[in-house]
This record gives structure tokens, sequence and C-alpha cells, in this order.
């Protein structure tokens, strides 16, 4: 005996019973212009329930006066829209032929109740998300002077400091700052590149001035016209305006 011989004996495939998810498209007329654009919106709704989907198509509930169905156009526009039919469902003879001309088995008229199928069942529509409400800090408020050397930050708000501001210190502010006494030290508003930032001051005698990054110091300060005024600075494109308040 060849030693082949037990191998040839052992069986090379099982036939088994299977319930498998297939789709059935029911044809009620022979209308293949309509049921392209139908379809092309149905699988719009819900495109990966169509994708690469197994199908039967039904032309068994088709009346004898619709006339013969053109079978492979049916199914190159279900193959467009992701479907690939694996069997006809049919009574009429020449639907029957039109399968055995293409080489597609043909099942006989299902007596089995059919429900609808909505490709959008069992999906929950996503809400559409609230964009996040904006922090708002509290505006920072110093009551006391500001001495040499001491640095204040305003982080994400206004900076308001009611009393002076002296030579050597610094005020930094996400946002606006103002200033009630006299500003003698160094004050940057919009530190995080707020270019609408803006700073206010009753007596400007600073040592320098910024907003976004744009600066000022007190040599350039000296020569305008407004120095020692209440003055407000704004940035324009690259330019630092100073107008009085």
């Amino acid at each position: 005996m060849s030693q082949t011989e037990p191998l040839d004996q052992d069986p090379v495939f099982q036939l088994k019973g299977s319930m498998l998810a297939i789709t059935v498209l029911e044809l009620a007329r022979n209308d293949l212009e309509n049921l392209d654009r139908q379809l092309a919106a149905k699988v719009a709704q819900a495109p990966n329930f169509f994708s690469n989907a197994p199908l039967v198509l039904a032309l068994d509930k088709l009346p004898a006066s619709e006339g013969s169905v053109d079978l492979p156009g049916l199914m190159r526009i279900c193959r467009q829209h992701g479907l690939r039919t694996l069997a006809i469902r049919a009574s009429r003879i020449e639907d029957i032929a039109a399968a055995i001309a293409v080489d597609l088995p043909v099942l006989p008229p299902s007596g089995a109740r059919e429900r609808p199928l909505d490709p959008l069942e069992g999906v929950v529509a996503k809400k559409p998300e609230k964009p996040p409400e904006p922090t708002i800090k509290p505006t920072k408020i110093i009551t006391s002077p500001v001495r040499g050397g001491q640095q204040i930050y305003a982080q994400g708000s206004d900076l308001v400091v009611i009393s002076s501001v002296s030579p050597g210190a610094e005020l930094l502010a996400d946002g606006n700052i103002h200033v009630y006494g006299a500003m003698r030290g160094r004050v940057l508003a919009g530190v995080k590149g707020d270019t609408k930032a803006r700073i206010f001051c009753q007596q400007m005698t600073a040592e320098l001035v910024s907003i976004a990054g744009h600066y000022k110091v007190s040599e350039d300060l000296r020569r305008d016209p407004l120095w020692g005024a209440g003055v407000q600075v704004s940035l324009s494109g690259d330019v630092l305006n100073i107008i009085r308040l």
C-alpha cells in the first residue's frame, strides 16, 4: 500500500448549514434609471451597510406587463453601489433564462414573510457636539502700589492696577491692562498673541509698552507728544498706536 493512500481517505470538505444575513432587493417596477437614483440615495444614508453586501435580486413580484429585465444592467447598477449579486429569485421564464445566460443561480419564489429593511435601524443619530463654552476668568485687580522688581501676571484675563507702578516693575496680561496711577515700569498686554488687547494708562511714563510681542521702549515713548498723559495703546498690523484717552 502506498504511504499516500491514508491521506487520500481524509475528507477535504464538509457541508454545513448556516443562517447568513443576505439582503433581498425586491423589484416592484422595471425602471433601472429610477432604481439607480433611489438606490444611490439609500446608500448615502448608510454607506457602510451597503459596502460589499451580499444580495439576492427578487424579480418574482414583477408584473408580467413590466417586460423583460436587463439583468446584466441591473447587476451592474447594484455593483456600482456596493451590492454583490449572489442569485436571483424569479418565476417568469424570461427572467430565469436571463439568469442562466449569465450563470447566476436561480431561487424559487419565497413564501416566507419578509419585512422591509431599514439600513439606519439601530444606528444612533449622533448629536451635534456643542462647542465648548469659552473660559472667562475674572479680571485681576491690584489695589496696592506695584514696587520695582515685582512682576504681576493676569493669566487668561485682564489686569487692573488701581495704584501706581514703580520703575523696574512688570505687568503682564493675556488680555487688556489698565493702570489708574502713574505707569513707570514695563507693561505687556496680549502676551499670548492677542492682537486685539489694549493698554490704558492714566499717566504714561513707562519703560516699555508691548502688545502681542510688538513693543516700544522709553526712548521711543519719550519722543511721543503724549508722554506723561493719559493714553490708550492699541496694535494695528505691526504698529503700536498711542492716542489720548
